[in-house]
Order: C-alpha cells, then structure tokens, then sequence
C-alpha cells in the first residue's frame, strides 16, 4: 500500500522508509529548521502495492554571486564557487548533507534527489573577476557538491565556468570523483600546459562492492583509476584523494589505494579523516547498522577516540583528521608511502601572474 505524509512536531526527527536501491541512505528526516516533520503512515486502502520510483528532481536558482570566501586555515584556498546543491552521488559520508537543511530540505535523501542548479553561475562569475576590485588566486571548484555529477551531463554549467576561467587565465583546483570530467579535457589540456589547473580525484576504497554502498551513483574504483590515467596522459596534474578514510572499515587499504593512484599516474597525495557533522553522523551510523553491523562499534569507537569522545569536532586544526594515537598513526602510514612512492614532493603552485580580464564588447582597443 502507499504511504501518505503526515505532520507531526519536530520531536521525531527521523524518517525511515525501506531500502531504496542506488541511493546513500534510507532516510528523509525533515531538515533541522524547520518546525514540523513529516513520517510515513498508511493510507488505509490495504492494497499491496510498491511505492512509485524515487527520482531526482532538480530546480533553477538565480545565482546572486559566484564565488564563496572562506577563511578557514584547514583548507589550502581562500574561495570556491559551487555550480549545485546536492548531489546525486549518494555518498552517505559526505559531510555537505547537513547544507540542504537552509533550503528547508533534508540532508538525506532530499540531499541525493532534490538538487539545485545554479544556471547564471558563470555569467556571474565572469563579471565578478572582471571587478577592478577583485585580486587573483586559485579558486576551488567542487569543494561542496561534485561540479561532475550526472546532471552536469546536460546542464553544462561547470564546463561553462571552465570556459569563462580559460579565458581570463585564472587559475583553479577541481575536486570530483565524477568520470564527466573526461569530456572538458578540451579546456583542462590547455589550461594545465599554462599551469593553471590541478584536478584532485578522490578514492575511498578499491572494493567496488563497498563503494557501491556507500557511493551508490559515483563511478566505480577502477573507474576513478583510468580517470586519473585519462587526464595525466593529456598532462592534467592529478592529486590522489584517499578520502575519507574510514577507521576499522578503509584503512586498511591506504597503503593500496595510494600505490593505485601514483601507478594511474597521480604525481601527488592526501588524506582526509571521515567526518560526521551534524545529520551525518547519525545518516552513517544508520548505514553501518544495515550494511557493516559487525563494524559499526569498532569504527565509531576509533572515530569518537579521535574527537575527544565526540562523533565529530568542528575546531580547525581537528575536524580533517582528529587526534590522538590513531590518528598519528594514519598520518605516519601515509607520510612514509607517499615518500616510498614519490607522491610526497610539494606540487608547483598554480600560476597567477597570467591573469587578465579580457577584451569585451564595446571596448576601446588600444592602438599598440
């Protein structure tokens, strides 16, 4: 029988409904401002039937502005821009599900199905960074949602970004685990034989069982693997994420995943630590309850050991990685791979100097 929604106070906070095949998570609790929440309840017509398919809507906002700003010493740039909200992947770790709440959404399924495209974003941006104001640096893209999921496909707008960066010589840093990314080597070729471009692909695990779990509409492993060939064969810098590493269920494939990376042709690494901030933490907990229910005490015990008995700790200098000896011993494990691989020598900065605003229509052309 089908299931109506009916409103309740904001007390049961969340919703779960049975397994949804190829998304993240099962459940659609009601986002952390609003006032009411809506639980499944039967409709009374005692008819055995399945309910319709849950597909991914998307709707259109006017970007106001382009790029975002941030000030925090844990990341190695100082703005990013963010053509969606949400993200059809369906990682269940990602720790930018708790975002859809300040569209009145929720961090879970919502975050996977109801995303939002941003159309004008690089018609913004172009006007942005042709500001007599605005002071050149790397800029990040993906640093959210993923610039290459499915919906890139038709949509365009990161490629078209990428487009209004090319043509100011600006340079940027693009993180995604998406295989759409192939399709704009047409800009990154030319962008990184100027030295103005770095693509980070990110690989939790090489088992495709796990990743289709927990990443249940990313590319597979060893897709991300022949992604990484693809762009260092066309001479696109590529950074190997082993991201997140998860305590007592990935880590022990780091040493692994980092030799896959530099044999695909990574030139360098990092690591993150899985981080739980608010819905996260209990969207994983109810994952490792279905899928890893001989595990879940383990991880959360060593996660909680690195967060001062916390699923999660939001200070700087704490939330990527924790403390603590376990977290001092990933770090070591990969400090000496990386040096073992060569994948530890500091990448070449992005170039800057080549920056410039180009011509635009009605522009007075200088006679020399």
């Amino acid at each position: 029988m089908f299931q109506v929604g009916t409103k309740i106070e904001q007390s049961a906070k969340m919703t779960v409904v049975p397994t949804i095949k190829a998304r993240g998570t099962n459940s659609n609790a009601t986002g952390r401002f609003e006032r009411f929440a809506t639980v499944a309840t039967d409709d009374g017509w005692e008819i055995d039937e399945s309910p319709p398919p849950l597909r991914t809507e998307t709707r259109d906002e006017v970007a106001r502005s382009a790029i975002t700003y941030n000030r925090s010493p844990d990341l190695p740039f100082d703005r990013s821009i963010n053509p969606y909200r949400g993200c059809e992947h369906g990682c269940v770790y990602c720790f930018a599900r708790p975002s859809h709440a300040y569209l009145g959404l929720s961090a879970g399924l919502d975050f996977e199905t109801r995303l939002t495209a941003r159309p004008n974003m690089s018609c913004v941006l172009r006007n942005e960074l042709s500001s007599k104001s605005y002071k050149v640096a790397p800029l990040a893209i993906g640093t959210n949602t993923d610039p290459y999921q499915p919906i890139e496909k038709d949509r365009l707008i990161t490629r078209s970004c990428l487009k209004v960066l090319h043509e100011f010589n600006h340079p940027v840093a693009i993180v995604t685990k998406g295989a759409l990314i192939e399709r704009d080597l047409d800009i990154l070729t030319e962008m990184a034989s100027r030295g103005l471009v770095r693509v980070g692909i990110s690989l939790t695990t090489l088992d495709p069982a796990l990743s289709r779990r927990m990443e249940p509409r990313a590319p597979s492993p060893q897709r991300r693997l022949r992604m990484i060939r693809t762009l260092t064969e066309a001479g696109v810098p590529v950074r190997m994420m082993t991201s997140p590493i998860v305590p007592g269920l990935t880590d022990h494939e780091l040493e692994n995943l980092l030799e896959a990376g530099q044999e695909a042709g990574a030139d360098a690494a990092s690591w993150i630590m899985l981080r739980l901030p608010r819905e996260v933490s209990q969207l994983w907990q109810d994952w490792l309850a279905e899928h890893q229910p001989a595990r879940a005490e383990k991880v959360m015990s060593k996660l909680r050991d690195m967060h001062g008995g916390r699923d999660y700790d939001p200070r700087w200098g704490h939330r990527m990685r924790g403390e603590g000896e376990y977290a001092g011993i990933i770090a070591q494990r990969f400090s000496k791979a990386c040096k073992r691989l060569g994948l530890s020598v500091k990448s070449a900065p992005l170039r800057c100097d080549l920056f410039e605003i180009p011509p635009q229509p009605g522009d007075q052309m200088s006679l020399f």
